[in-house]
């Protein structure tokens, strides 16, 4: 059962039903993963409904909030933006095409390259990226307000902890083992 409020949710509900039926297991995992992954879920909508508010998807505002971060002038290469979004180049390709068409991004020849391009974000892109950005921490923020600021700076450090071996694998041999 829940430690703080004294709550049941239904992850402490299906935590229950498996020791019942597998006492021999140690489920003790299922009590962080499985709210993360419900979370997470809650999130993914927050997320999809502030986009679509702003005639954005998921992607798209990933690809526009990358080159928004960049700062002035706004503008990636594709190889910076694969990186930061953690897609593949053909797609990448794919979804600067359907920007541009749009008229969120363009496309700039690389002045160090001939052959290179950089991804430039346009008004309108900013102004929806900066847009959708505001309405998604609002509904961020309605997600976290029962956590004090305290707990929440313990949360992140913790959930912190979890993640840098996966986004920096070279710091941790265990994790990437257990992630490959």
């Amino acid at each position: 059962m829940d430690r703080g409020s004294g709550s049941t949710d239904e992850v402490d509900k299906l935590v229950a039903a498996w020791r019942h039926e597998r006492p021999d297991v140690d489920v003790a995992p299922l009590e962080v993963f499985s709210r993360i992954t419900r979370l997470a879920r809650h999130l993914d909508r927050a997320r999809r409904t502030a986009f679509a508010e702003h005639d954005l998807e998921v992607w798209e505002f990933d690809v526009l909030a990358a080159l928004r971060r960049a700062g002035e002038p706004y503008q990636l290469s594709p190889g910076q933006l694969i990186t930061q979004t953690l897609v593949t180049s053909g797609t990448m390709t794919n979804r600067i095409d359907r920007l541009a068409a749009r008229g969120l991004v363009r496309r700039l020849p690389a002045p160090a390259d001939r052959r290179g391009v950089l991804v430039r974000l346009t008004n309108v892109g900013r102004e929806r990226a900066d847009a959708a950005l505001d309405d998604l921490l609002d509904r961020e923020r309605a997600l976290l307000a029962e956590l004090e600021p305290g707990p929440r700076g313990d949360l992140a450090a913790a959930l912190r902890t979890l993640v840098l071996p996966f986004d920096n694998p070279a710091a941790s041999g265990g994790a990437r083992a257990a992630a490959g």
